[in-house]
C-alpha cells in the first residue's frame, strides 16, 4: 500500500491507498455480514445492536463513519414469551461505511437487493482531495 499509515509488508504487492481502501470497505461490511448474522435481535433491541456493530467496526484502520440499520420487522416468526425475538438475518440488514487515508476517501454500503433477493456490497463513491477519482457504474 503506497498510502500514509502504510505498514511495511502489509500487502506483498504493492498497492495504492484507494485500491487498499476498497479491499478494506469489502473486508469490514463483509465481517458485518458473516460476522454478526444469527445474533438474536427484537423491536426492542435492534438499535442497540446496531450502534454496538458501528462502534466495533469503527474501531477499525481507515474508518471514518459507519452507519448499520436493522429492521427485526423483516426476518421470520418469532417464538412466544421468553422465546418472543428473531435472529438476525440478510433482509434485516444495510450498512454504509466511508474509509479514509490520506486525500483518498471511499464510501461502500451493503444492501438487500430486492431483485435479486440477495445482499450485495456496492461501491457508491471514490473521491481524492482533488475530486471524483471515478465513477462507479450502475448495476
Amino acid at each position: 500500500m503506497s498510502g500514509r499509515g502504510a505498514a511495511p509488508g502489509l500487502h506483498p504487492v504493492r498497492l495504492t491507498a484507494r485500491e487498499a481502501l476498497l479491499f478494506e470497505a469489502g473486508i469490514k461490511l463483509g465481517g458485518i455480514f458473516h460476522q454478526y448474522l444469527g445474533t438474536p435481535v427484537a423491536p426492542r433491541t435492534a438499535e442497540g445492536l446496531a450502534r454496538a456493530i458501528e462502534h466495533a467496526v469503527g474501531l477499525q484502520p481507515f474508518v471514518e463513519r459507519v452507519r448499520v440499520r436493522i429492521d427485526p420487522r423483516t426476518g421470520g416468526p418469532t417464538g412466544r414469551g421468553r422465546f418472543a425475538y428473531r435472529y438476525l438475518t440478510a433482509e434485516m440488514l444495510s450498512a454504509k461505511v466511508t474509509l479514509v487515508d490520506g486525500p483518498v476517501r471511499i464510501e461502500a454500503g451493503l444492501a438487500r437487493d430486492r431483485r435479486r433477493r440477495y445482499p450485495l456490497m456496492s461501491v457508491t463513491s471514490v473521491t481524492t482531495a482533488r475530486g471524483p477519482a471515478s465513477r462507479p457504474r450502475r448495476r
